[in-house]
């Protein structure tokens, strides 16, 4: 096993020089003078664009200007945004919390709401609860995040009054949960949607073995089977699916946390995409790469946890 976690983290490299290339030069793509938009319009003497050229590091042809911000990157120097004039590693470090309390908070709603649901419809199948659940599933899937975000807003904050409606709270524990409540629902709708499809798919594929049958026959409590027997050998196809759904969730997050304002890891990169803030969008797709090859990286050895016959 560590033999192959090692092979797999060797195997990162690659991919994530090919990333950090790749999204170098799309960045320097887009319409706009990152050196202007700083300046906000304001007129300057070609010299002054020079020296604030060099400082940011655009003095050059791309490949070298690559090359020099790799071999500062590998140092964990990121560079400086150029609208802010923080450094890069500071900003991530000071925004990453709100986003991952985000995706972890959608997650474990997912998971718990999704996962009893596919179980209940599987074994419900063809009744009135397979068949609302089915339609929550196709909704979940249909309603795009930002809609769904604004949606809560409008019942929840607007109408209810019961969460708010934007801003990431205070630093108490109590209030920056009321605050990603509504965020994290909405968020999770469409994890909720497809985990519960996924769920239910497997736990009928199980259910229809010879083994369960057996089991029946030995007079097992039906809840023994749906849960030992059934649900254990239902999960690797469950987990595979939840574990892709953590990947999307980081993605998911840039349009909730622009949509209420949380000030993330999503907000931050909105930001940067919008003023053309190199350092920081090289950064953040680079960590978030990182993020959704370590979450394989652990799927795959979870795979090994759950079912004992696979072997790496």
């Amino acid at each position: 096993m560590a033999g192959y976690i090692v092979r797999r983290i060797l195997a990162m490299i690659p991919v994530l020089l090919f990333v950090s290339f790749v999204t170098f030069g799309l960045v320097r793509l887009a319409p706009g003078d990152p050196v202007l938009i700083v300046l906000g319009g304001h007129k300057v003497d070609p010299e002054t664009l020079e020296i604030l050229r060099r400082q940011f590091g655009l003095v050059g042809d791309p490949l070298s200007q690559y090359v020099s911000w790799l071999g500062r990157a590998l140092t964990g120097d990121f560079g400086q945004s150029f609208r802010l004039r923080q450094d890069v590693s500071d900003l991530l470090a000071e925004r990453l919390p709100i986003t991952i309390q985000l995706v972890a908070l959608s997650m474990v709603i997912a998971v718990v709401i999704a996962i009893p649901l596919g179980i209940l419809q599987a074994r419900r199948r063809d009744s009135l609860t397979d068949y609302a659940g089915s339609l929550f599933a196709l909704v979940g899937l249909s309603i795009p995040v930002y809609f769904a975000a604004m949606l809560g807003v409008l019942i929840f904050a607007v109408w209810l009054r019961w969460l708010p409606a934007f801003g990431s709270g205070e630093e108490e524990i109590l209030d920056r949960l009321r605050h990603l409540v509504l965020p994290a629902v909405s968020l999770a709708l469409g994890t909720i949607a497809l985990t519960s499809r996924m769920t239910r798919s497997a736990m009928l594929e199980a259910l229809n073995t010879d083994y369960i049958e057996a089991a029946r026959a030995k007079g097992l409590p039906e809840r023994t089977i749906l849960v030992k027997h059934a649900f254990r050998n239902a999960l690797i196809p469950v987990l595979t699916v939840t574990s892709l759904q953590v990947g999307f969730l980081l993605v998911g997050s840039v349009l909730v946390e622009t949509t209420l304002g949380l000030g993330g890891l999503g907000s931050l990169i909105t930001d940067a995409i919008q003023n053309r803030d190199y350092p920081v969008i090289q950064a953040a797709v680079l960590f978030l790469t990182v993020a959704f090859t370590l979450i394989n990286l652990v799927t795959d050895i979870l795979y090994a946890v759950v079912d004992p016959r696979i072997r790496y």
